[in-house]
């Protein structure tokens, strides 16, 4: 019961501080709140950044880009991160 507490109470900290750090880089593009960006949120806020380099920020390919990404996109330069501004 001690290790399910504590695996669970590592899984929410993980939770909460990858939340926290989303909120630093996503919330000012995160125009619906979803937790993910589009082309058209980034755009708005970065309208520099082209089709091209939004498809090379999404790793995955699934059409926007999510926290992991949109940090690795910040950590690359690839987007202003939010202290930048």
């Amino acid at each position: 019961m001690t290790k399910t507490m504590t695996g669970l109470t590592a899984v929410l900290i993980a939770a909460a501080t990858s939340a926290l750090a989303m909120g630093a880089g996503v919330s000012g593009m995160d125009a619906n709140g979803d937790g993910i960006l589009t082309l058209d949120e980034v755009q708005a806020v970065h309208p520099e950044v082209t089709e091209e380099t939004f498809v090379t920020m999404d790793a995955n390919g699934d059409g926007a880009l999510d926290d992991a990404e949109t940090t690795a996109a910040q950590e690359a330069g690839l987007i202003k991160m939010p202290s930048d501004s």
